[in-house]
């Protein structure tokens, strides 16, 4: 699958308008690396929803963006990825678009929807679709978390989406799991069996199995 998303020579559809694209995002940095997140109350939703927005700025950018393969600490508080009984979940598995709530986000391809849900819990997706794509007769996954509520209205499973069609936005912190707004993109080459849900941050011991699972999502998104 990795190898027919690396020569797809079709035309691939920018996630978001090509204005936002125009300009470079600030690229974050949710790792220990990061001193300046010990300052921050991340886990007073809207004292982390000010920062983010307030970085983005002071940085003379529209839009950040969070990495693919980043081992964060942002995790550590939220018993969702760290319930002090097992291995915490830290690896990040796929883009963060950190953008205005409302921003519409649109298909890289032509697909069907696989699912979509509310996952509610703190910290969590919150509202969700996953959409599935075939190139060659390989079918894969697409993952859009953290959106607006009305994304999911009037949605059914193998609904047909176009290719560039906007078909979901950007959710706020009533939306989205209590997160700074943003969009979580993720491509995943099996499901597993998950409906509306799929693991976005993995344990280190399970890095590589779910790096392959999951690859790099600019195959399908270039900034």
């Amino acid at each position: 699958m990795l190898n027919e998303l690396k020569n797809y020579q079709g035309k691939i559809y920018p996630l978001i308008d090509k204005k936002l694209l125009e300009q470079e995002p600030y690229v974050f940095d949710f790792s220990e690396n990061n001193q300046d997140l010990i300052k921050i109350n991340i886990d007073n939703d809207q004292e982390f929803s000010d920062c983010v927005s307030k970085t983005v700025k002071e940085n003379n950018a529209c839009w950040g963006l969070g990495k693919y393969n980043e081992n964060r600490t942002v995790y550590r508080n939220s018993s969702l990825f760290n319930n002090g009984e097992e291995e915490e979940r830290t690896v990040h598995l796929g883009y963060d678009l950190w953008l205005t709530p409302g921003t519409p986000i649109y298909s890289p391809l032509s697909a069907r929807v696989h699912s979509f849900a509310y996952n509610k819990a703190y910290r969590d997706y919150g509202h969700t679709i996953i959409l599935e794509h075939e190139i060659n007769g390989l079918n894969f996954y697409t993952l859009y978390g953290h959106l607006q509520k009305n994304s999911l209205t009037g949605l059914r499973e193998e609904q047909k989406i176009e290719a560039g069609q906007n078909f979901c936005w950007v959710g706020d912190l009533a939306d989205n799991g209590q997160w700074p707004p943003h969009l979580h993109f993720q491509i995943i080459t099996d499901m597993l069996g998950y409906r509306g849900d799929f693991p976005g941050v993995a344990k280190l011991s399970e890095r590589e199995k779910y790096l392959n699972i999951c690859p790099d999502p600019n195959l399908l998104f270039k900034y």
